[in-house]
């Protein structure tokens, strides 16, 4: 029931080819793609196939995108908006929930697609304040961090990998679906 996206960059698209890389990502129960380095002039080279393998192309908004610039990320867009909410590199630092709700407002009067707001995000409670604005707090980094902190100097998990990650993931969670109950 929980949709898988493949998050990445179009190169690997690319050098197998749209038309059987969608194929391939359908026929292994991929329900979609993240690929951040596709902008919407390229998009055209990836949707068709993905659309005919009935696969979502989720493209990125950032604060410096424009009213000129977002008809044509809407365009192609499909699944959700994945709002990048910070400039930088992800997992640097934060933005604020008023600048999250002023951006996040700016979409909606655009687009009927689910909005998912991402990077920076890091605490329970920033998470939950994401999930009073947008439908989806993303986390990356921050996971990515703690599985890095549960492996030993060869790269083995150390026992408690697991279950910090998925404590950590609870708590998200439980903040998030608090957020949503009021």
């Amino acid at each position: 029931e929980t949709p898988i996206l493949l998050m990445g960059y179009y190169n690997m698209i690319y050098q197998r080819g749209a038309q059987k890389f969608c194929a391939d990502a359908a026929a292994a129960g991929v329900d979609g793609f993240i690929i951040v380095d596709l902008p919407p002039e390229e998009a055209d080279q990836l949707k068709p196939h993905a659309e005919a393998n009935g696969l979502d192309t989720v493209l990125l908004t950032a604060p410096t995108t424009d009213t000129k610039r977002l008809p044509a990320i809407l365009e192609f867009a499909s699944g959700f908006l994945y709002f990048v909410s910070v400039l930088g590199i992800t997992g640097t630092k934060s933005s604020t929930a008023d600048a999250i709700q002023g951006h996040v407002s700016r979409l909606r009067a655009q687009t009927k697609l689910p909005i998912g707001v991402g990077f920076g995000i890091r605490t329970p409670d920033q998470a939950a304040a994401v999930a009073r604005i947008a439908d989806a707090a993303v986390v990356g980094s921050a996971i990515v961090e703690r599985v890095k902190a549960g492996l030993d100097d060869k790269g083995a998990p150390k026992p408690d990998l697991l279950p910090g990650v998925f404590s950590y993931i609870r708590a998200l969670s439980e903040g998030v679906r608090g957020a949503r109950r009021g």
